[in-house]
């Protein structure tokens, strides 16, 4: 198993508590037998995967180990801070200075006081913040004040509309200050950050010697076993590499080496580390090579795409009703039916859709653009897909006519269809089941009965496929290098139609064959046995010359996990947002999301989208393919899903998707807060002060006294039995309690909470 081991450094940890975490964090890899990937956290920067494991969000306490190491205790109620919340989908909150001073106009603010818990949010902060604060108030509510505090928002650009909980709000921080304007945030979350460098680390002479030694794309084959290297991830991300044949000095410098480098690049010091024991890489780290081969995989991951390649498809039954009810295994095998429905074929023909005749469906000219529009039902409900299938000989203006006619098709029929582009070449195992394994491909040309353009006379065609589900025949150049062992393959002539086929084909690649060259050539078929080919047969590939014959590789099984990304392009650039260990609970339907399953690209649209977001989808699933580090095929298949529509393909990459269960907008989470008009019984009640002071209503009992040393700068856990590390003053005599402070309980109480606080620290005693 891949275990990963985070290891988090507050930063007012001092330099020996960070040394021993990183040495704690080595001897537990260790002891797992060097198979876990090591994480550096530094508070306020942590990377998007630790702060996935914290679903509620993440909260900063003041203080270190000796007062923080408790139980979170339920039901009390003696708390006074002040949240700083940040982060649209894993949040954090950090402890600040409960003053005006901490606010800013960008972020939300949290102020906590035991029974009631107002959340304050910033004029200028976005309804994605202002959603995952409430989530973290409610979770405060519910799991350390067992459900019984309540909570009330203040809209920082309509104060009054709550003036109850603005009285509160000057209680305790004081007359109002001008708030500070928004702070960006330090960081852009672009997860693509194309650019990539390799250095190559060693210390031969007793000095670290740190060499460049590639740029992007990288290969697998540059990480010899031997060596450390660094792999630097535009200063976003620093990721050491270990080679299971370096020596043990050199793994546990590892880390210590990135600190080094970092040091050394000018980096800031919260820059993010990573360190991967070979043969046991995280998936992030092997998805910025162009080629990544696991052990028990025969060949690469499949990062390029070749005409040889064959959507390997299993017996299973393709029934709708049968895939959609198992989206798991419609989305691994792409399919979300056996192709049985009903089918429509249009040729973008002057930028107009004209339809193809039904005995040319199947039949795809390089030179055209198609659209197929397939309709088929699961139960009452009618699915559409709509394929645009785009010739690589196409004009640029069929091209954009292409991708025009697909959304008037989609406006058709409600905006439901699922719209999947697809680049000659690389036709889905679905597309190529809708014409029962009798698609055929040509090189250029187009079907249109206007065309002027001659016909070649002698035509070759490849033909791959096992089963009507994958089978298609495209064309190749006319020459004998064009064949290879493996296939079957069509040569068609003036005079006869020849069908060769190679050594390493199966009897159904046979059979496959056969199929595909009656559609090509109704003339008689003479077969051919590789190696005993006629002297015609090679004049009419314009002779002899050598060809593939090696044993193809077995198809690969794609080790490359999912990956889910928020989309935006707000600011002029394309932002991706990476959600690890995502749920569907994680898609918000103001948004759009980009679902990566490696072969294909999914395009989400959330219904609350804006219009902007949906004309750009397939642009910005372009840029993403364009800025992967590892150097991704452009033509990657790019298919649009709107909300509510979503193919079984789609939801099977997800745990129990639930078409009818979307997140709660902030309005509805408000609106369950309940009534706020009954807060005001408990404003009244924490704005007599006596509540910030003695906090009467939870303990009535007399207080123990103690002397004023035992009391004064004395941590939480040396403190005697029972003393409330808050409220420290309220176990001084009354003697004392004059003297420290200048004044009795009555005038203290009366001061506003500020002050209280500032006079509390001013003596030690807070």
């Amino acid at each position: 198993p891949l275990y990963n081991i985070h290891y988090w450094l507050g930063k007012e940890s001092s330099q020996d508590e960070q040394g021993a975490a990183a040495i704690y964090t080595t001897q537990m890899d260790e002891h797992l037998g060097s198979v876990a990937v090591q994480h550096r956290e530094v508070q306020g920067h942590e990377s998007e995967t630790f702060r996935a494991y914290f679903k509620q969000g993440l909260i900063y306490k003041k203080g270190g180990v000796a007062s923080g190491m408790k139980h979170v205790e339920t039901n009390t109620y003696n708390v006074q801070r002040l949240l700083h919340v940040k982060g649209k989908k894993n949040v954090v909150a950090a402890e600040v200075e409960m003053s005006w001073k901490s606010f800013n106009r960008g972020d939300v603010f949290l102020l906590d006081l035991g029974q009631l818990i107002i959340q304050w949010n910033g004029p200028e902060s976005n309804r994605a913040e202002r959603l995952k604060a409430m989530t973290l108030a409610k979770d405060i509510r519910d799991r350390e004040r067992g459900g019984r505090a309540k909570v009330g928002v203040v809209e920082g650009e309509d104060e009054g509309a709550t003036p109850e909980l603005v009285q509160v709000l000057l209680q305790v921080l004081g007359e109002k200050r001008d708030i500070k304007a928004a702070i960006p945030d330090n960081k852009v979350d672009q997860i693509h950050n194309s650019s990539l460098k390799l250095y190559h680390v060693s210390d031969a002479s007793g000095n670290l010697v740190i060499q460049e030694i590639a740029i992007r794309p990288l290969t697998q084959d540059m990480l010899q076993h031997e060596d450390c290297y660094i792999l630097d991830q535009g200063g976003h991300k620093i990721f050491v590499w270990k080679g299971k044949n370096s020596n043990k000095e050199e793994k546990q410098q590892a880390m210590s080496r990135a600190l080094g480098f970092i040091k050394a690049k000018n980096y800031p010091s919260s820059t993010s580390v990573e360190t991967e024991n070979d043969g046991s890489e995280s998936a992030v780290f092997r998805q910025l090579f162009q080629k990544w081969t696991v052990p028990s995989q025969s060949s690469g991951l499949g990062k390029t795409h070749t005409v040889g390649k064959v959507a390997k498809v299993e017996q299973v039954k393709f029934d709708a009703t049968t895939l959609h009810a198992k989206p798991q295994m419609a989305a691994q095998q792409k399919m979300v039916d056996d192709g049985s429905g009903e089918v429509e074929v249009w040729r973008v023909e002057n930028q107009e859709l004209v339809p193809v005749d039904k005995r040319w469906l199947g039949h795809f000219y390089g030179g055209d653009c198609y659209l197929v529009l397939y309709t088929y039902y699961v139960g009452p409900k009618v699915n559409r897909i709509v394929y645009i299938w785009q010739g690589r000989q196409a004009s640029t203006d069929e091209l954009a006519a292409s991708a025009y006619q697909a959304v008037i098709l989609d406006q058709k029929y409600n905006n439901e269809p699922v719209q999947v582009r697809v680049t000659m070449g690389k036709e889905p195992a679905h597309l190529m089941a809708i014409f029962k394994g009798r698609m055929v491909v040509y090189a250029g040309g187009t079907s249109r009965a206007s065309s002027t353009e001659p016909m070649p006379s002698t035509r070759l065609f490849q033909v791959h496929g096992t089963n009507e589900y994958n089978t298609k025949a495209f064309e190749v150049p006319v020459r004998a290098s064009s064949l290879n062992s493996n296939d079957v393959f069509v040569l068609k002539t003036p005079s006869c139609c020849y069908l060769w086929y190679g050594k390493g084909c199966s009897g159904d690649e046979r059979e496959m064959g056969k199929t595909v060259a009656d559609i090509i050539s109704k003339t008689e078929k003479p077969v051919i046995a590789e190696g005993q080919e006629p002297p015609e047969f090679w004049v009419a590939l314009g002779g002899k010359s050598q060809y593939a014959n090696n044993k193809r590789l077995q198809e690969e099984n794609s080790s490359v996990p999912p990956r889910l990304f928020e989309c935006s392009n707000k600011t002029g650039r394309f932002l991706a947002t990476e959600i690890v260990d995502f749920t569907q609970d994680d898609m918000d339907e103001n948004d759009v999301y980009l679902l990566d399953t490696w072969d294909q690209v999914f395009f989400w649209i959330g219904k609350g989208a804006s219009e902007a977001e949906k004309e750009a989808a397939a642009v910005m699933a372009q840029e993403y393919l364009r800025s992967d580090p590892s150097g991704r095929d452009l033509d990657t298949p790019i298919i649009v899903v709107k909300q509510g529509c979503e193919p079984p393909t789609f939801t099977g990459w997800f745990l129990a998707w639930d078409p009818l269960c979307w997140s709660k907008s902030y309005e509805e989470l408000k609106a369950e807060l309940g009534d706020t008009s009954n807060i005001g019984q408990l404003v009244s009640g924490l704005t007599s002060k006596e509540v910030f002071t003695a906090t009467t209503t939870l303990t009535p009992t007399k207080l123990e006294t103690f002397p004023l040393d035992v009391l004064m700068n004395t941590a939480a856990e040396d403190l005697p039995r029972g003393v409330d590390p808050s409220r420290k003053e309220q176990h001084l005599s009354d003697q004392d309690f004059q003297a420290v402070f200048g004044m009795n309980r009555a005038a203290f109480g009366n001061l506003p909470l500020w002050k209280q606080q500032n006079l509390k620290k001013e003596k030690g005693l807070f």
